[in-house]
């Protein structure tokens, strides 16, 4: 167990998808919670899903036109708390158009927790967070990973080395070996909320609400456009708080401390040492 401590707590939950995307590849998401709101906001997501009779385990791949309607409802009660600011929000993802140059066999084999590290490090602007009195916390929850306990331990070294980064320890953010650790989604509500955004995300930018059917590849079918309509309400949402955003673009930088302050970001990463090769067109 990690010691016990009088300061502040940031608890950062973690998704991601693996999956090559025809446009957008490398989708990671975060959700960061302040300690002090952690149980109001996990009891109103419970709360939620028990009005809507959703006793699985939400998941973007369960949503269907049956229960499009329930999922939208969730997502409200989601995005409330987000434009509250009890919830903050960032989704990062690589374009395929971009390819790194330089890279060791080291660097493919452990991209996966290498955009990981990144994704931790720069999205949600810790680096630009207040300084409280008494120091931060930091919890970092990623949903289970796939991958072998020495790769495991050793991205989790990685992940406490960040509070030695200067601007980290000026605000004294803390982070405890026991304190990074992957878990179940179905044992945490905001996991699973996020899970929903980022496979919304996904799905718009890799042109997936343009899919036609199997059967006879002439129209869409009803899983698919109810997809779409779950997207455009998420889409809805964010747009009420960023008039406007573009999903597959950086959100843009308003102030110097916009990557903390801001409820909801994008980050397109790109890699400093890059070439372009080219690739089909994207329709809207």
């Amino acid at each position: 167990m990690a010691p016990a401590s009088n300061s502040h707590e940031y608890i950062i939950y973690c998704d991601e998808s693996e999956e090559r995307g025809e446009f957008f590849s490398d989708f990671y998401g975060g959700a960061l919670v302040r300690g002090e709101d952690i149980a109001g906001v996990v009891a109103a997501i419970k709360q939620k899903k028990a009005e809507l009779n959703l006793h699985r385990e939400v998941k973007w791949q369960r949503v269907t036109e049956q229960y499009e309607a329930k999922y939208i409802a969730l997502m409200d009660t989601f995005f409330d708390l987000v434009k509250d600011d009890k919830i903050k929000i960032r989704i990062m993802f690589t374009q395929n158009m971009y390819l790194a140059k330089g890279l060791t066999k080291r660097h493919v084999d452990d991209k996966y927790f290498i955009l990981y590290y990144q994704f931790i490090k720069h999205a949600f602007g810790l680096h630009c967070s207040p300084i409280l009195e008494g120091g931060v916390q930091l919890k970092v929850y990623p949903d289970k990973i796939p991958d072998t306990k020495e790769k495991i331990a050793r991205f989790r070294s990685y992940v406490v080395a960040l509070a030695r980064v200067p601007t980290w320890r000026e605000r004294d953010i803390k982070i405890h070996p026991d304190n990074v650790t992957d878990v179940h989604s179905h044992e945490h509500e905001v996991l699973q909320c996020l899970d929903v955004v980022l496979g919304a995300m996904h799905f718009k930018l890799n042109n997936k609400h343009r899919a036609l059917t199997a059967r006879n590849n002439t129209r869409r079918g009803s899983r698919t456009k109810a997809k779409e309509r779950v997207f455009k309400h998420i889409q809805a949402r964010i747009q009420d708080m960023r008039p406007r955003f573009n999903v597959g673009a950086n959100t843009g930088q308003d102030t110097p401390d916009c990557f903390w302050r801001d409820r909801y970001r994008h980050w397109l990463f790109r890699p400093r040492e890059r070439i372009i090769i080219p690739v089909r067109k994207k329709k809207r």
